[in-house]
């Protein structure tokens, strides 16, 4: 959606709708208060996305287009499962800690019905790299199998997600990551197969 767009433009509008979409309710922002802040007409921005829900969601898509590649790019040359899924929770717990906007937008501004429809609320790269991750888990009886990928992943993410929220609703005082090993050992723990010889390690 962002193809066509001058890179002076983009960069603009992408700084207007973190600020104005991570602060205000999203009912009430709208493509006039993105075109004032960035200064760019109303009938560029309508005309190039149609709706803000369409300007929201690109700019959404790329900011965690960065989230996957840096995780595809720590994970490689893991080889341990516990390591690699302590990595990506430590990377999705580091990136919205230094992202805070963009982790207000995704879990307490966004209307969850509108985006779920749309495609960008997908990221297949990042979620399929995910469940293939703990389908090996799973199949090397590593993770409990008495629920499906999907559902662990849910897990690992609704954590993260929380920790966030409340993170942001206790002022921001202390350091996720900071704490993100032992906030991982308490994940993990509802995620390994309780007759794994080493699931506690």
């Amino acid at each position: 959606m962002l193809d066509g767009l001058r890179p002076d433009v983009q960069k603009r509008l992408e700084a207007a709708v973190l600020e104005i979409f991570s602060n205000s309710d999203f009912h009430k922002a709208s493509i006039r208060d993105v075109a004032k802040k960035a200064g760019v007409s109303f009938s560029t921005i309508y005309n190039h996305f149609g709706s803000k829900e369409r300007l929201v969601f690109a700019f959404v898509d790329i900011w965690m287009g960065k989230l996957t590649d840096r995780v595809v790019d720590h994970l490689q040359g893991i080889e341990d499962l516990k390591e690699k899924l302590r990595k990506v929770f430590w990377l999705q717990v580091d990136y919205y800690e230094r992202h805070p906007g963009l982790g207000r937008i995704l879990f307490m501004t966004l209307p969850m019905k509108t985006w779920m429809v749309d495609e960008t609320f997908r990221q297949r790269k990042m979620i399929d790299l995910l469940v293939s991750v703990l389908q090996q888990g799973q199949r090397e009886g590593i993770l409990t199998s008495e629920v499906r990928a999907g559902t662990l992943l849910d897990f690992l993410m609704g954590f993260v997600q929380r920790s966030f929220f409340m993170w942001i609703l206790r002022g921001q005082k202390e350091s996720m990551a900071e704490q993100a090993n032992t906030m991982f050992e308490m994940v993990w723990r509802g995620m390994v197969n309780p007759n794994y010889r080493n699931g506690g390690s």
